[in-house]
This record gives structure tokens, sequence and C-alpha cells, in this order.
């Protein structure tokens, strides 16, 4: 059902204007002079539409797409496989592609600049390098940790691409398209209210939008009304800003338990029980642009609208004098 609802042509993608506008014309000049598309990597907030965009590009080009996973890529003969494999202007997708291993990605890098895998051939003094050439293919890789990349892999895609939070008109567009896929009697108002909740991503609105209509079936003749959303996404436990009982716990841990902050972030997740992977990659963006959190060298902290959303009185801290160095 997922892959249902993911648009299938670039006109069809909804939002990420800049990326879309650039992709059209790198698009079209490929096609114009027959060439593979250059390598591009996408990076962002989990749920924005990097996969989408990789099967978008696939079929605006015309061409297979092979899809895999840094973490599925354990050996070299793994990735030799893939990639001895593909056809000319085929597309590989890597998702999580900062979790490549170094052995993985140094055969990589000549496959991606030069087209060509080099193999060696037996061990010690009788081992020798064997090339083969590939066929010029486009890599597609995602990741939300732009930063765990190593500069050598970075370096060698042709475009990079930084997918921001939807605003509320897009998320909007993309529920009335989904309900209309899913059959969902959705009014107006559902769809503001979900939207609302959504926390700009995608993945969140449609995710939301299935559990309003399941609440909507049993509780209200199957129609998403403004007060079906609400009584929905209350007993959900998201708010009306989309926080949900992950974010007030992460809150109210930096409040309650260490005075607003700063907290270091091992920390905030051993004292909820959640990965700090999970809460690096999945809450935290959010809070951040809320402008609930602040990061600083020393840890997470809470910000005075952190305080306010809560119904929590903010006490100013006072920050530590600064050294001098003479």
């Amino acid at each position: 059902m997922d892959t249902n609802l993911r648009p299938h042509h670039l006109e069809e993608f909804v939002g990420q204007d800049k990326i879309k506008g650039n992709l059209n014309i790198a698009l079209t000049a490929a096609k114009g002079r027959g060439e593979a598309l250059d390598h591009i990597l996408l990076y962002g907030p989990p749920g924005l539409g990097k996969t989408t965009l990789a099967h978008i590009i696939a079929v605006e080009m015309g061409v297979s797409i092979r899809v895999t996973s840094g973490p599925a890529i354990e050996r070299t003969g793994d990735l030799a496989a893939i990639l001895t494999n593909l056809h000319p202007q085929d597309i590989l997708f890597i998702d999580e592609i900062h979790r490549l291993s170094r052995a993985v990605e140094e055969v990589l890098y000549p496959a991606m600049e030069d087209f060509a895998l080099d193999i060696i051939i037996g061990k010690g003094p009788g081992a020798r390098s064997l090339r083969l050439n590939l066929p010029n293919f486009t890599l597609i890789g995602a990741t939300t940790r732009f930063a765990m990349l190593s500069p050598p892999l970075r370096d060698r895609f042709g475009a990079v691409y930084r997918l921001d939070f939807y605003d509320r008109a897009a998320i909007e567009s993309i529920l009335k398209r989904s309900a209309g896929i899913l059959q969902i009697e959705a009014e107006d108002g559902g769809v503001v209210e979900i939207a609302r909740r959504a926390r700009g991503t995608p993945r969140v609105a449609n995710r939301l939008l299935k559990q309003v209509r399941d609440y909507a079936q049993v509780m209200a003749d199957s129609i998403a009304t403004e007060p079906v959303a609400v009584d929905a996404l209350a007993k959900l436990e998201v708010d009306p800003i989309g926080l949900d009982e992950v974010d007030h716990k992460v809150l109210h841990t930096i409040i309650d338990k260490f005075n607003g902050g700063p907290v270091g972030l091992e920390t905030i997740a051993a004292a909820i029980s959640e990965e700090s992977d999970t809460i690096m990659d999945v809450y935290e963006p959010y809070l951040l642009q809320l402008a609930f959190l602040e990061r600083t060298p020393r840890g997470r902290l809470a910000t005075r609208l952190a305080y306010e959303h809560l119904g929590l009185t903010y006490a100013k801290r006072e920050r530590p004098p600064q050294r001098s160095l003479w």
C-alpha cells in the first residue's frame, strides 16, 4: 500500500521544488545526450522522499533500478555481484549509504569514477589485479547522516541534494492525493488537522491518515471530519503540533531530570530506554526545527519555547563563565 502511495513521475511529486527543478534539467540533458545520469546523493531526515525520488528518476530515465542498502553489502564480493549485473544507464540505489564498510567503499571509488571494477586474484607474491569494465551506470545514495560519509565518497557524487521538511500546504496536497488513492472520505477540516500534526513529513502524514481512517471507520461512519481527526490523534498521543510520546519523554527528561540541560545524547537515550541513533535521526530534527532544543558542545538544552509548550515555568540558566586564555 505504501508503494501505491508513492508518486511515479516528477510532476506528481509534491514539494521540494528546487530539487525537482534541478533534477528536471539534469534528466532532460542526460536523455538528450543518451548518457547515464550523473551520480546523485540525497540526504535529509527520514520520510521526506529520498527513496521515492530514486524510483522516479529511474522511471523518468526509462531504465531499471537495483535497490540495496549499506548494511546489506557486507563484503566486497556482494558489491561486485551487483555492479557486474547492471546494464548501461541502470540505476543503483543504496539506502543508508553512510553505513558502507571502508573495504566496500574502496571498491566503489573506481566503479563510480572510471566505471571499472578492480579485483585481486590470488594471495601473497602471486596475487595479481584484474580490472573489469562496467557499463555506465548511475549511483543514487541516500543518507540521514551526511557528515558520516567519507570525503572521498562524498566528492564522487556529481549532484548533492538536501531534502527539507515540507510546509503545511504541501502536506495537505499529499494527504488529499493519498485519501483519493485509498478511497478515504476526508473533509477539508480533517485533512488540515492531520497536516498540522504530520511533522512536515509525508511518511508521517500518510501513517496518521491511515490511523484516522481506521478510527473513522469504527467510530464515525467512515468520514474523517475535523472532530474525528482530533479524537483519533488524541488517542494516539499526538499533540496539536505533532509531538508524540517519545518527543515528550525527551523534553521532560531534559527538563525534569536534568534541570533543562545541558545533557548528553547517550544519557537521554538511556533515561528513556531508546536508541541514541533513533533520537538523533527521527526525533531531534523536528524538535530542532521547532526551536525546542539547542545543541551545544556540552549537550542538549531545552529552550524557552519547549517549556512554554509543556506548560512549565522557564528559569533562565546561567551559562558558565568563559576562562581566559591569558
